[in-house]
């Protein structure tokens, strides 16, 4: 007897109140434990089209749809009992005939034709308009059909617009939402899977497999039940699963736009490499602390909580794993040197070395991203060390009278028993490239866009041969603290083994196109590997973010309060709000407020912590990896973002680029951590990267194709 579970189902499950919840977990653990027993109580569902379609009993008023099958239990929907019954009524599941994958499909003929509600306008008379364009009329049925689209739903597709298309997808199964999505916006969709061959079952199908998926026991139904929003544990789209199942025969990567689920495929791999390895040494590893505790609680909703797995894995942040290792392999824990340490270092070594033809802000620099991070031993190595892509050329003599600076300083530093992160991973992969012994068997790094020359070479020194042993998921449009360098230079070789990542479960439509305009629709890393923007989709339509300026910040405070008060009116909890500012300096202004709208901040730190109805306030650089419904990025002035005081520390011309990529790439990632609301604030004059952000209104409201 098979027993699944449909993605459907947790979505209606949260949607219960935490007792109703607890009843229908305790009936599902029944039916699991024995389908035939007789306080079960099922009925059919007489008016559905589906004649499998029955529903169980679980109180007074809940009920849950099972499609039931001589060998098969499949939970389908819950809900009170008119709404369970009418959802059942107007869904059946079924092969689809030409993909051969199961389907939930909604009867076209009991639901209402898809109209756009517009607000009625008096104005005078205007000349008739155009009628609008067929997005799809110059698509064949045949097409239609291979991307997933039930044959019933055909004549709805070729007669969608702009004004349709979200309205139509929403009835629609995934892939075919996904697929008319890249249609409308001038891409040619991938074709999501091979038809299943006619013995395979409908839904071992990839594309079914992302919306149904079997229960191996007790424990695994408990993981689904108990974290029912957390669909990524159980459902993959078949792009990811393909990334996060497949071996690779060397060092690996996944790219994608922000919200594409990156991280999920870095969990999953992991997961799935304790699975198939009992061998296996894990890291598990990321920049930040906070998303290091993060990583190590969804990787224990998806193995478990009590699973063998957990010995096996380490899950640490950069520095962490550098620290450890560097305590185990030299019996103590380091001194690890301030910015403050570092220049004053560099300033006195000059000094006594009557070095001033080169200004402070350039020694700093040069030691921060030439010599440190590539843990430059002598002038030899100085003559010869890669200084890609800065524009102050250095000849030999040049560096000749530098080099001395830089071991002066060095050795000022030891003098003082301190050691800069640089140097602690230099001493960990110089200790861990002599052993055969690696603490790691495989390494899996989320957030890989901010890895450092130092980092990089660590990892790669930790870790043992083998296929698997190096993955990384990271968005290069998401790198705000490391300048690019070459990753084949050292030894790890992506080249073949990248993967690109293109639908966006987080951010709404309107939201993922203005953040969008912040970056290139294409790049390309420095060892010529590409990742291209165009073709990401996102599943769900949303309000247009807003763009605000204010001539002060008693304007801006107020505005915001009030966009944060009708946020929690409409149905927002406080605790699903952030609002984010670029740097320290800022905080007050966004606590200011969120005070203002009459609610208490959680102020976000190197801690997690539970936000107990709060909102979050923080630094843009915290939200990384964090997700809201609704977000507010205030203080977008036009000293502050870019943010002055980098822009004056710059070097050269080549680190003035940098600093306004990587200050760009800092303001995308805010954006794209809100779900449905966006709101952009700042004091007139506002930051430049505003206008590339806020097209001036062209956007059409509630439009949902570019």
């Amino acid at each position: 007897m098979h027993f699944r579970i449909a993605d459907s189902f947790q979505t209606a499950l949260r949607r219960l109140a935490a007792q109703e919840q607890k009843a229908v977990k305790e009936t599902v653990y029944d039916l699991q434990t024995d389908p035939s027993a007789p306080g079960l109580q099922f009925h059919r569902i007489d008016k559905s089209k589906d004649p499998n379609f029955w529903s169980m009993r679980v109180n007074r008023d809940v009920r849950i749809i099972v499609h039931k099958t001589a060998d098969s239990f499949l939970l389908c929907y819950v809900d009170h009992h008119d709404d369970a019954y009418a959802w059942a009524e107007r869904r059946k599941i079924e092969t689809h005939p030409k993909t051969g994958a199961a389907q939930i499909v909604e009867v076209r003929e009991r639901v209402q034709d898809i109209v756009v509600h517009r607000p009625v306008v008096m104005a005078a008379p205007e000349a008739p308009k155009p009628a609008p364009r067929l997005l799809f009329a110059a698509i064949s049925d045949d097409d239609l059909l291979g991307y997933g689209v039930p044959p019933e739903w055909l004549g709805d597709v070729r007669r969608a617009t702009e004004d349709t298309l979200f309205d139509l997808t929403a009835h629609l199964p995934s892939e075919a939402a996904e697929a008319l999505l890249d249609l409308a916006v001038g891409e040619t969709p991938e074709r999501r899977a091979a038809p299943a061959p006619e013995a395979a079952s409908p839904f071992e199908h990839p594309d079914a497999q992302r919306r149904f998926r079997v229960m191996d026991g007790v424990e695994e139904l408990k993981r689904a039940l108990d974290f029912p929003w957390d669909q990524w544990t159980v459902f993959l789209h078949p792009s990811q699963r393909q990334v996060a199942e497949q071996v690779f025969s060397g060092p690996a990567r996944v790219t994608g736009s922000a919200g594409t689920g990156k991280t999920v495929v870095a969990l999953h791999r992991a997961a799935n490499i304790l699975k198939r390895d009992p061998s296996a040494r894990l890291l598990l590893t990321t920049f930040s602390l906070p998303l290091a505790n993060a990583l190590e609680g969804k990787l224990r909703l998806l193995t478990g909580p009590d699973s063998a797995f957990v010995p096996r894995t380490t899950v640490l942040p950069f520095r962490g794993v550098a620290r450890e290792l560097f305590t185990l392999a030299q019996g103590y824990d380091p001194r690890t040197a301030s910015d403050e340490q570092i220049s004053g270092a560099l300033k006195s070594a000059a000094a006594e070395l009557g070095v001033t033809n080169f200004t402070q802000r350039f020694l700093v620099s040069e030691w921060m991203n030439v010599v440190d991070a590539w843990q430059v031993a002598d002038a030899a190595a100085y003559r010869e060390v890669p200084r890609l892509g800065r524009k102050n050329r250095l000849g030999p003599k040049q560096r000749e009278a530098l080099w001395p600076v830089f071991a002066r300083a060095r050795a000022i530093l030891t003098a003082q028993g301190v050691i800069s992160w640089p140097m602690i991973f230099g001493e960990v992969t110089r200790h861990y490239s002599a052993r055969a012994d690696k603490p790691f068997t495989h390494v899996v790094v989320d957030e890989s866009q901010d890895l450092g020359v130092p980092e990089l070479r660590m990892l790669s020194a930790i870790v043992g041969d083998g296929p698997d042993r190096l993955f990384f998921a990271g968005d290069l449009g998401q790198r705000i603290f490391q300048e690019p360098f070459s990753w084949k230079a050292l030894g790890v070789d992506i080249r073949g083994r990248a993967r690109t990542l293109k639908v966006n479960y987080r951010t709404s439509h309107q939201i993922r196109r203005a953040a969008d305009r912040l970056l290139p629709a294409h790049s390309q890393d420095v060892d010529g590997n590409e990742q291209d923007r165009r073709g990401t989709v996102s599943v769900f339509n949303g309000a247009e973010p807003e763009v605000r300026k204010f001539k002060d910040s008693a304007g801006e405070r107020d505005g915001v309060a009030a966009w944060i008060k009708g946020a929690v009116a409409d149905g927002i909890a406080p605790a699903e709000i952030g609002v984010f500012v670029r740097s320290l300096a800022q905080l007050s202004r966004a606590r200011d407020a969120v005070q203002q709208a009459g609610h208490v901040q959680l102020e976000l730190s190197e801690r997690i912590e539970d936000p107990a109805g709060r909102v979050a306030i923080g630094t843009m650089h915290l939200a990384k990896g964090l997700e809201y419904k609704a977000i507010a990025v205030m203080a977008c002035d036009d000293d502050i973002l870019p943010l002055k005081e980098r822009v004056e520390t710059a070097a050269d011309e080549a680190e003035l680029d940098e600093v306004y990529e990587t200050e760009r790439h800092l303001f995308y990632v805010a954006c794209t951590r809100a779900r449905d609301r966006l709101l952009v604030t700042g004091i007139s004059p506002a930051s430049e990267f505003l206008k590339d952000f806020d097209d001036g209104g062209s956007i059409p409201a509630q439009k949902g194709v570019a």
